[in-house]
Parts: C-alpha cells; sequence; structure tokens
C-alpha cells in the first residue's frame, strides 16, 4: 500500500472519532502516504496529529460547490491513492472520496450512511454490524485493507499551552494546583445543560472537592460561559481564549472534565482525562467517551427530539439532569465507582 486517503471533513468530535483509523493504518502501513481532506475550520486539529503527511482542506467558507469539488480534485490526482476511504458518509464526503482517483473507495452500507446517495460514489461498501461506539464503527473500514480494528489510539502530539501557563499563573490555579473544566457550550441548542446548573456543580467542586473551576468557550459561547462563572459566585473563572492546541492542553492537564455531548468532550477523552457527560439527544453509548471509567448522564431513551438539531418541545430532556445528580457523578468518578445513569 503506496497512498492512502481519509475523508472526515467535520466536525471536531467527528473527526476525533475518526483518528484510531489514522493511527490504525499507520501501524499497518508503516511507509504509506497517509493523507486526510478536512474542512478548512478544523484543519488545525489535524496539525496535532504527526501520523497524517498531508492535510487536504476544504474551503467550505469560500466559492461554489462545484469550484470547491473541482479545486480539490485537481489537488488530490497530484497523488495517486491506492485507497480512499470515506469515513463521513455525505454526498459531498463521498463525491471527494471519488474524485481523488483512488483505485478502492472504501464506505458504508446504506443503512449505515448519513445520507443514502453517497453509496453510489464507492466501489466497495461496508456493514459495521452491531458496534456500539462510533469510533469502533470507524475502525471497521480500516479493517477492510488490512488494519487492526481492536486497537483504539489517538494519535495526539499536544505542544506547549500559553493559554494552560496563564491559568495556572493565576492566583487561584497555581502550577501542580487541580482544577476541573466545565465546558457548557455546544453546537446544538438542545445540547447545552443550564448556565445556573453548571455554576452550582463549580460551587459544589469547591466547597466539597477543593477543586477550582475553568470554563472553556468557543466562537459565540463567551455570553454563556461568563454565565455558569457569574452563577459560581466566585468558584469558576473563565478560560483565557483557546486554540485547539490550548485547549487540548488545558484539557489533558485537568483533573475533571464535566460537559455535554460536544468537541471539548471528545477531545478530553482522546487525552484520558476523567469525565462526566451530561447527553440529551444524542446517544452517549454510540458518541459519548469510551473509557469503562467514566460516566454519562443520559436522557437519549426518553428524548422526545432523538438527533435532531432543533427541538420544539415545551421541556428538553437535558433539564432532567439536576445538579445533585451531576455532582454524584461527579464523586464517583473521582473516586474511582462507575455507574452510567
Amino acid at each position: 500500500m503506496r497512498a492512502i486517503l481519509i475523508v472526515r471533513l467535520g466536525a471536531m468530535g467527528d473527526i476525533i472519532h475518526t483518528l484510531p483509523v489514522a493511527a490504525a493504518l499507520r501501524a499497518r502501513f508503516p511507509d504509506a502516504r497517509i493523507d486526510w481532506v478536512v474542512d478548512e475550520r478544523y484543519q488545525d486539529l489535524l496539525e496535532l496529529v504527526p501520523v497524517i503527511d498531508r492535510r487536504v482542506v476544504w474551503h467550505s467558507r469560500s466559492e461554489t460547490l462545484w469550484r470547491r469539488l473541482t479545486e480539490l480534485r485537481a489537488s488530490l490526482r497530484r497523488q495517486a491513492y491506492d485507497v480512499a476511504i470515506d469515513v463521513q458518509g455525505l454526498l459531498k464526503s463521498a463525491a471527494v472520496a471519488r474524485f481523488s482517483g483512488a483505485r478502492r473507495v472504501l464506505g458504508f452500507a446504506p443503512p449505515h450512511l448519513r445520507e443514502r446517495a453517497a453509496g453510489f460514489f464507492y466501489t466497495e461498501t461496508h456493514d459495521p454490524g452491531e458496534t456500539t461506539h462510533v469510533v469502533g464503527k470507524n475502525l471497521s473500514l480500516a479493517a477492510l485493507i488490512g488494519a487492526d480494528a481492536s486497537q483504539m489510539r489517538f494519535p495526539l502530539a499536544i505542544p506547549s499551552s500559553p493559554a494552560l501557563d496563564a491559568i495556572r499563573a493565576r492566583r487561584s490555579t497555581p502550577a501542580g494546583t487541580p482544577f476541573a473544566v466545565l465546558n457548557p457550550g455546544a453546537a446544538w441548542p438542545n445540547k447545552r445543560w443550564p448556565a445556573d446548573r453548571f455554576g452550582a456543580v463549580a460551587q459544589w467542586l469547591r466547597q466539597v472537592r477543593d477543586l477550582r473551576s475553568v470554563v472553556t468557550w468557543g466562537p459565540g459561547d463567551e455570553t454563556l460561559a461568563a454565565a455558569v462563572v457569574d452563577a459560581s459566585h466566585g468558584a469558576a473563572e473563565l478560560a483565557p481564549p483557546t486554540s485547539v492546541a490550548d485547549l487540548s492542553a488545558v484539557v489533558r492537564a485537568a483533573r475533571l472534565m464535566v460537559s455535554g455531548d460536544t468537541g471539548p468532550l471528545q477531545l478530553s477523552a482522546a487525552v484520558g482525562t476523567p469525565i462526566v457527560g451530561i447527553f440529551g439527544p444524542t446517544d452517549g453509548a454510540r458518541n459519548g467517551p469510551w473509557s469503562a471509567e467514566d460516566i454519562m448522564l443520559s436522557r437519549f431513551s426518553a428524548c422526545s427530539c432523538p438527533y435532531r438539531r432543533r427541538c420544539s418541545a415545551i421541556r428538553w430532556c437535558l433539564d432532567d439532569i439536576g445538579v445533585e445528580q451531576v455532582t454524584g457523578a461527579i464523586t464517583r468518578r473521582l473516586d474511582g465507582s462507575r455507574l452510567t445513569v
């Protein structure tokens, strides 16, 4: 095998769920060229992945769709790929994989595609069967070309971080002092647990566990993060602006991550940070942390808007998860007694 192309355009958490595919392919084909097509919004994340040779950028914020595909095709055709693997299962990602000119274009069978029309672009399709977690599903594609799908490795090279240095330099969290990360943001409104409850958790962490909380935020989430800090009554502080590299360093240094289903939670899982996840419209068994020690509080089975970004229900399922349930889960996670609720 001389050259392999991975297609997973976004988003952050989904790219993290695909990193074990790159690790498995590199282990099986140490001398092969492994390239990855990624949306320009998430290119920085792949810069932390040393097993990738080239990051081929999909310019999602400029040009027409046809022009993007044409330019990308010209870029990809400079390399003769033996295999292209579409992990995303969308029409556009499948088209990108086919436009690469690879002799073999692999993707999931129609029942497992996000857009069934994507299947027309594959030369081979695969049914992953009853895999529980999406990482296992993704690895099953790598197994089609001989990679070991039994190992879940996340090849991330995390650099030093000015943001982490700034957090540690504050009087409340000097070097060596443990801290928790609270991440209230999420792309879907119905994935966001209320800010006042995060603030109450921060107070409990300070009073009962002697842990200060750092509230992380991404573009558009600073107001929400500030609301958590305000509700904490001094128990939490706002994180400085963070790049993906900064965020990876911050969550790796944390004693605990409390978050809904979003990219920072997946990043925390990838670097081994203890997690309490709060899940509503998405299935924690499929999307959540994969460590047997982490804890998920889930209301997915009772959710009236499963896997829907916009929910018209009067009361969202996340509202059924109370502060005491989260603090109880934190106690079990930090003290080593796991229980999924």
